[in-house]
């Protein structure tokens, strides 16, 4: 699978990035190498290898899992207590998106 600069631009422009002209270009060579290989592990057959939901190792049952136990949700003042900058119940954040 091939990768074209204006692909790469694309993807940059969503994640609101910048790159120079050799960023790029690294860019186009990486992300080709990527799909490569993930080209090479599709041709794997999986037929016998059964869907599981979660990785787990063998441990004891309380290892790796906890029990779902419904327990109350925060109040609004506990959430924003220890926010930097709070104001009618939301956190204040600065604006990080400019164009």
């Amino acid at each position: 699978m091939k990768i074209t600069d204006k692909e790469v631009r694309y993807v940059a422009a969503l994640a609101n990035l910048t790159l120079t002209e050799d960023e790029i270009g690294r860019m186009v060579h990486d992300l080709d190498e990527i799909l490569t290989h993930i080209d090479k592990l599709n041709e794997l057959d999986t037929s016998a290898v059964e869907p599981m939901a979660q990785v787990l190792y063998d441990a004891d049952e309380t290892a790796t899992l906890r029990a779902d136990v419904e327990q109350p949700s925060l109040t609004n003042e506990a959430a924003v207590a220890n926010a930097v900058k709070s104001g009618a119940g939301y956190y204040k954040v600065p604006l990080v998106i400019e164009r």
